[in-house]
């Protein structure tokens, strides 16, 4: 974090700090979802454990895939649009028709890595056309017989089905996904997962016995969705205009990351509370020189409006 110019805030509260009945109210937790249910299903039960008026998810995953379901309650929603530009990772079991070398498997993994273009599968729910997408890695972690563990990490909306499929026929045999496990999604892991029986007990022991230890653990505020993003923070002077859903001007600038024109960031208060998300209109290199400039484009504004 580049300091542009020192400053204290009077303003908010850390969102460490905040209530657990303001965590419910708006907050997200990572979800286990096990396999057989959708994940809309997953994300319904979460709801009526949480006692939410409204619940929505991140990256759907099919029925028969087990792992991180990102799940938003209430007006923390919003946020999950940003957690597609986060990288994802997956471990699974890759199944070949026919015996193939373990060192001619490792060589066309390394193949994918990279852009690679897929086209969606005919069940999938976006148009079938090619599009783009990244492989970050693509890595063998064990193979028996005609079975190979993988692990992957990729952009969001990456098929692994599909890559899966396109290797073996990279390969000369038939392959298909035997199984799939979500292990990542941008900060969401294996370290901070929880199945909806966590979340029952949780809810159960802060109801009954006033106890918030568990749910503490399972339930973070909104801004841990965006962690993947480049943050940007503000003085309380710029937050009035912010919240009315102007633009970000040089001089609200206190401190900031690096970022590219064009990039998603976000804005944050000096207490790290999420203002605004937005695309940037300058390098964050130019920063430190200029005096004056527009430097975000607001999308879209999560701080209530101060008047």
């Amino acid at each position: 974090m580049t300091l542009r110019r020192e400053a204290s805030s009077s303003f908010g509260i850390d969102p460490e700090k905040r209530s657990v009945e303001e965590l419910l109210a708006c907050g997200i937790v990572n979800i286990d979802k096990p396999a057989g249910p959708s994940s809309h299903q997953v994300t319904a039960w979460a709801r009526e454990i949480l006692g939410a008026e409204k619940t929505g998810h991140s990256g759907t995953l099919d029925p028969g895939v087990t792992g991180v379901l990102p799940t938003a309650t209430n007006k923390a929603v919003k946020v999950l649009q940003y957690l597609l530009l986060a990288s994802k990772e997956y471990i699974g079991i890759g199944h070949l028709h026919k015996p193939v070398e373990e060192a001619k498997i490792k060589k066309v993994l390394e193949k994918f890595i990279g852009e690679i273009t897929q086209l969606p599968p005919r069940k999938s729910a976006v148009k079938r056309q090619e599009r783009k997408r990244s492989i970050y890695s693509f890595e063998i972690l064990d193979i028996e017989h005609q079975d190979f563990l993988f692990r992957v990490r990729c952009q969001s909306g990456t098929y692994i089905r599909k890559l899966i499929h396109d290797v073996g026929k990279e390969l000369g045999v038939a392959a298909h996904m035997a199984e799939l496990r979500r292990i990542a999604v941008g900060s969401f892991n294996e370290e901070n997962i929880a199945s909806l029986t966590d979340l029952k007990d949780a809810m159960v022991l802060f109801k009954e016995e006033g106890n918030e230890e568990l749910l503490r653990k399972i339930i973070f505020p909104l801004e841990k969705a965006l962690e993947h993003l480049p943050k940007i923070l503000v003085f309380d002077t710029a937050l009035k205009s912010l919240t009315h859903g102007r633009d970000l001007a040089l001089p609200g600038v206190a401190a900031f990351e690096d970022f590219t024109v064009g990039e998603t960031v976000g804005v944050f208060t000096l207490k790290e509370e999420l203002v605004a998300v937005g695309k940037a209109k300058i390098d964050s290199s130019e920063l430190i020189s200029a005096e004056k400039g527009m430097v975000v484009e607001t999308e879209k504004v999560f701080l209530e409006e101060i008047k």
